[in-house]
This record gives structure tokens, sequence and C-alpha cells, in this order.
């Protein structure tokens, strides 16, 4: 048991605040955020990710610092911050050498502490970035003073079943004895159990390869989608029958945005394109599915007349039922109406507006009022569906309703006689 033993988890997002919770349990853990707002807030018991809730947090061991200097000497380091793409779609590991020059401050000779990253990165970045950054600083030997593991987070977020404590969780060490330490470790989070990767490199891989494998089927489903649009065919009758088949695989056509399936291929076609590869596949599915917001919003306006009107969006998250709007297609999607001269209003209950105004310089509209020549449910959070005809009272005589996920009719939203369009 690791009962005895030292955890700083750094970074405490949608990755690192469950981990760090769960790790609470069992062990003594620190958590440590240059986010002074994020640290208040957790001090007050508010999660502003929904992952972990009130009660949780009242409960919890959990030490919460923004100070590194806070922290005793640990024998695990977690690195959970993030890991982008700039404006040009490299890889952005300017976050996460930060945080490596953090925990490289923090190592105290002798401890042999193991320092563990689970952020997103292509294969290699651990050990040929990270390790030897952390020697720089540290001045302490990688393999001898300290050592390296990887153990790719596997968070979905807003998602209650797969949730950390659950999952299984891969796991890799610099040597053998590391890889122990690290399957025991992460053995006590999660009742999923562990898979033992067969190198550090290997569980980096596998992680840009879930994400870009999703990114493609999707991709597919999306350019399915444009093909049966242009034979006036609807994709979700096709799919609806082809799903009967056993080994069908059941993606659905909409906007891919999020931290992980939008910007994880990129990892990969980048270090790819450093072999001297060409990365076809990848970066066509990343191209097929960074234009479907333009395609939407091209597609909505002829149908509805190739005229500019008002348009109210519903939604700005990246997915339905969560407060996060980083990387958001929906973004795109609002400027594309823009650009065909719609007059485009905004309204997500669950987005924070100070973040949606800092993100994308987008006012959101608390209370929208209408008439509106469009309403386009764009993210089907739960509050939004089941209060839709609120919204559909919005509209002008001739107004339509954009569906873009094939909600709303299942779900009893749609009024009589509605104007609809879908994918």
């Amino acid at each position: 048991m690791l009962a005895h033993k030292r955890v700083v988890v750094i970074g405490l997002g949608y990755v690192g605040l469950p981990l760090a919770v769960a790790l609470a349990k069992s062990t003594e853990a620190w958590g440590l955020d240059v986010d002074t707002g994020r640290i208040a807030e957790l001090q007050r018991g508010h999660d502003r990710t929904g992952e972990i809730d009130a009660d949780r947090l009242a409960v919890s061991s959990l030490r919460l610092t923004t100070d590194p200097a806070a922290c005793p000497g640990a024998d695990f380091y977690i690195v959970t911050v993030p890991t982008p793409v700039d404006a040009d779609n490299r890889p952005d590991l300017s976050i996460v050498m930060a945080a490596t020059r953090t925990v490289a401050k923090m190592l105290v000779a002798g401890r042999r502490s193991i320092v563990v990253y689970e952020s997103t990165v292509y294969p290699g970045v651990t050990e040929e970035m990270c390790g030897p950054e952390l020697e720089r600083i540290s001045g302490l030997v990688c393999g001898t003073d300290f050592f390296l593991g990887y153990s790719p987070e596997r968070i979905n977020p807003g998602d209650r079943e797969h949730t950390v404590d659950r999952i299984t969780k891969v796991v890799s060490g610099q040597t053998p004895e590391v890889l122990d330490a690290v399957a025991d470790l992460y053995g006590q989070v999660t009742t999923g159990g562990v898979f033992r990767a067969a190198s550090i490199k290997a569980a980096e891989a596998a992680k840009v390869i879930e994400n870009a494998q999703r990114d493609i089927n999707i991709a597919f489903v999306n350019e399915i989608t444009q093909i049966f649009a242009r034979m006036d065919l609807s994709v979700w009758d096709v799919l609806a029958a082809a799903g009967t088949k056993w080994n069908f695989l059941k993606f659905e056509p909409g906007m891919v945005g999020g931290h992980c399936i939008g910007v994880d291929p990129y990892y990969l076609a980048h270090r790819a394109t450093e072999l001297g590869l060409d990365p076809r596949i990848i970066l066509a599915g990343r191209d097929m599915n960074d234009g479907m917001a333009d395609w939407v919003a091209n597609e909505v306006h002829a149908w509805h007349g190739a005229a500019a009107g008002r348009v109210l969006v519903l939604g700005l998250a990246f997915k339905q039922d969560v407060p996060d709007l980083r990387n958001s297609k929906v973004a795109d999607l609002v400027a594309a109406f823009r650009g065909l001269g719609h007059a485009v209003d905004v309204h997500d209950p669950l987005v924070s507006a100070e973040e949606a105004r800092h993100e994308y310089d987008l006012d959101l509209v608390e209370t929208p009022a209408g008439p509106y020549d469009l309403v386009v449910l764009a993210v089907p959070h739960r509050e939004l569906v089941e209060g839709f005809a609120q919204f559909a009272g919005l509209l002008g005589n001739t107004g339509g309703i954009v569906d873009l996920k094939n909600v709303l009719a299942a779900k009893g939203q749609l009024p009589r006689d509605a104007k609809i369009w879908t994918m």
C-alpha cells in the first residue's frame, strides 16, 4: 500500500482535480495550480468544471495551493496541464514545459521521486524533452536521482460513467521498478485496473491514436453527410439503417471541437512530418472536421432562402451538458453566419459569459428576444432541449429551426408544422 506516500498533482482542471481527489483517498495528496482564482473557488467548495461536487470537495483531504514552495518533497509529481496547438495547428508545449520547470525546482536530492505526465503529447516528449529539462533545472540526474512515468489521461468531460476511478488506466515507467510503483499508485485509484504499456513512448502513442481514431471516423461520417445532402437524403436515416449491422461503427456527424479530439491528431501529424512522412489520412480528417461549421452555415443559409436575418444560436460549449468552451466550433459557426450577413445572438446557460468574451469576443445573450429568422440548436444541453418551446416561440412567421444533432423530434420538442433543417 502507498498510504504513506506523498503525491503532488500539477494542474487542477478537468483532468487533475478528479485525479487528485481520488488520490487523496489513499495517500497524502497536494493539488497545485497557478490560477489563484481556481484554488480560491475550490477552497470554497466550487468546481467550475462540474466534475467534482461540493460534498466531495468538502470531505476530501486534498491540500490546495498556488505556491510550489508550500508543497513538501513528494514521491510522485503528476503533471496534468493542457497541451493545445497554436494558431497554425502546431503542438504548443509551452504549458507542459513550464510545469516541468516548476516540478524541477521541487525535486529533492536523495528522494528519488517519480515524475508522471498525463498531458497528451506525441511519442518522445516525456523522455526527450521533459526529462532533460528536469535535469537542467534541478541539477539532478534522470534515471538515478529521479525517474519518469507516463499515464495518459482519459477524462471525458461530463461523463459520469467513465470516471477516473472506474476506467482502465494505461501506465508506463522508465524502469521495471518505476513501472511497478506507478501501477501500484494508479491501481489504488481505479477499480478498472491498470494496463502496463511496453514503454513510455507506447503509452504516449496510445493516447494520441485514441483520439485520432475517433476524429477520422467522425470525419468519414461528416463527409458522407455532405454527399447525402446533395442527394436530398438524410444521413440520420442512412445511419439508422446501417446501424442494424452488428459490426457497424456508430459515429454521428457534427462539429468536432474540444481540447482532445480536435487537437491531439495534430500532435501525431506533427511528429510524422518531422520524420519525413505525410500523414494524409490524419490531416484529411482534420480538414474535413474543421470545415464543418462553414458547411453547415452555407447549407442553412441556402435552405432558408439565402436571405440574411436574425439568428439565435443555442449552445457555445464544445459538447453537451458541460461548461467547457475551449476550441468550440460553435464559435466558427457564429462567425460563418455573420460572414453571410446574419445578425447572431448566442445563448448558453452553462458557460461563463466572461470566458466567452475572453475566448471568442462573444457577448452571450442571457434572455433572447425575438423575433428570429432562425433558431439553431448547436449544442443540445439538456436544459436547452427540455425548454426548447420557449426558444421556438421566438421565431417569426417564416422562421426555421436548425437541429444539428437531430435530437428535438426524438424528445418531442419540435413544434407542429415546424420548418426544420438537420444534417
